[in-house]
């Protein structure tokens, strides 16, 4: 859904939508009891109020264009004629978007249900790959009939492919998986929205897309919502690691105490 979704709209609005799945999980999350929210916290307040801001940004980016920033073609009859359709497609392409983030909540949801029952996460993502390897093998071959269609070219798709298996996949998940042992996955999905900044640019240098006022200013208010949430979430858990400390902190005076009365007698 998200590749249908960047094929309607744009880039940068696919980036900045896909920053709405912590809002959505943080959503399911309390639906299945995963978390908890607690009013007169702070930290809760945090969470929920940046999951409405995400959730509201997402709505400004999808339904407010604005005046452009970028303006990378020049407009002429034809882009005028075509301007309801565009408009259309940009509303499709963002509900597809959302959807995906949806759906990619909804996943992250089932992979730590199954986790606390298989707690090998090696096995559980191998067999989840290859799922979804041989369902998009077989709707490929059902939807491309063309023996044509399946001959690599030396053109953008062949380097989009390469991009997609190297970069994207291999690096990436290398990158994010040293990370994630060097300083724990609040820090590294912190620079996530990171990504809204070089795709504005990148979509409108490589693709000539036009970056308009409401994607800056929904992308703006995802990102506070964003770090809002994450914010929470880390107080939340240092908060509950004080807590553990405290109560585990008279346990390790016991048998100091019992050493001492033994001694006495």
């Amino acid at each position: 859904m998200a590749y249908v979704g960047i094929e309607l709209s744009s880039p940068t609005l696919a980036s900045a939508l896909l920053n709405l799945v912590p809002a959505f999980t943080f959503i399911l999350a309390l639906i299945f009891r995963m978390e908890e929210v607690r009013w007169r916290n702070s930290s809760s307040q945090a969470k929920v109020l940046g999951t409405i801001a995400s959730i509201a940004g997402a709505f400004v980016v999808i339904l407010y264009k604005g005046p452009l920033i970028f303006k990378t073609h020049s407009t002429n009859f034809s882009n005028q004629i075509l301007q309801f359709s565009t408009q259309i497609n940009w509303i499709l392409g963002g509900i597809f978007c959302i959807a995906d983030s949806i759906f990619t909540s909804m996943w992250y949801i089932y992979q730590a249900s199954v986790a606390k029952k298989y707690p090998d996460v090696t096995v559980i993502v191998f067999f989840q790959l290859l799922s979804s390897t041989m369902q998009c093998g077989v709707f490929a071959l059902i939807a491309v009939r063309d023996p044509t269609e399946w001959k690599l070219n030396l053109d953008i798709g062949l380097i989009g492919i390469l991009y997609q298996a190297i970069v994207a996949t291999m690096i990436r998940y290398l990158l994010c998986t040293w990370c994630v042992l060097k300083a724990g996955p609040l820090f590294c999905s912190m620079f996530k929205p990171v990504a809204i900044i070089f795709t504005a640019f990148m979509g409108a240098i490589f693709l000539s897309d036009d970056f308009s006022l409401g994607s800056l200013i929904g992308a703006v208010i995802i990102v506070v919502g964003f770090y809002a949430v994450l914010w929470g979430k880390s107080k939340e858990e240092s908060e509950i690691a004080i807590g553990v400390e405290n109560l585990e902190s008279p346990c390790h005076n016991v048998p100091l105490l019992q050493d001492r009365n033994r001694l006495n007698l």
